[in-house]
């Protein structure tokens, strides 16, 4: 089997989109926010190499042509905002000040926790784009000597938390309004947050879109500010 993956150039991608798929037909059928379509992927093609005893560069080799696609997937997120343009002019200033708090309180958590837990320096910083798109956030971890490895496993545990928990976390803190829902979706879980925004609807999806862009560019600016801290 390893000598196929070492032989086929888009076989890891094939498996990869497979196990996609299987995942959101387990969505589908279960009407379940557990059943999300990235973990379920996650999990079974981790299952798939285990068993097959593949390793992750060998996979890798066949499956790299899906992350050229993290660009376009995170500059198409700009379509939903310029359908919902008037709204963002009529409240700007209060989007600007949640994404920039959201920012904040994410980077100033996880320098706590990082202090807390006692962390060197190279963990640190590689905690500190968590909440940004993996796109971006690849590009924080290694400009600021953090695990870029385990920064795309970090962001898309962050994501798939807020897909799975967001809508549940608020309704906790009783959060209506639309435009909140969407600003705290991308802030907080980023491109993986604003699929879920745009199945709860239009507005949602709009916000968090353009919550994705800016908070991924504050962070860009803030965390080797925040590096500097430990």
């Amino acid at each position: 089997m390893k000598d196929l993956f070492l032989s086929s150039l888009f076989i890891g991608a094939g498996i990869s989109l497979l196990a996609y798929f299987s995942g959101v037909y387990l969505k589908n059928r279960f009407k379940s926010g557990i059943f999300n379509p990235l973990l379920i992927a996650i999990v079974l093609t981790i299952a798939f190499l285990k068993i097959l005893d593949i390793d992750y560069e060998t996979y890798n080799m066949s499956a790299k042509y899906i992350s050229y696609f993290l660009t376009p997937a995170t500059v198409s997120l700009a379509i939903p905002l310029y359908e919902e343009l008037e709204l963002l002019k009529r409240h700007y200033k209060a989007i600007t000040a949640a994404i920039l708090s959201g920012v904040v309180t994410s980077l100033v958590t996880v320098f706590l926790l990082s202090k807390i837990f006692g962390l060197t320096h190279s963990e640190y910083v590689t905690f500190l784009p968590k909440s940004i798109t993996t796109a971006i956030g690849m590009g924080v971890s290694e400009e600021l000597g953090g695990y870029v490895t385990i920064t795309v496993a970090v962001i898309v545990l962050t994501g798939v938390f807020g897909n799975i928990f967001g809508e549940l976390i608020l309704k906790l803190l009783k959060v209506k309004e639309p435009i909140s829902k969407g600003l705290a979706y991308g802030t907080a879980s980023h491109a993986i947050g604003t699929a879920k925004a745009m199945e709860i609807g239009e507005i949602e999806g709009a916000m968090s879109s353009l919550s994705v862009c800016v908070a991924g560019i504050l962070t860009v600016i803030l965390a080797p500010l925040f590096a500097n801290l430990i």
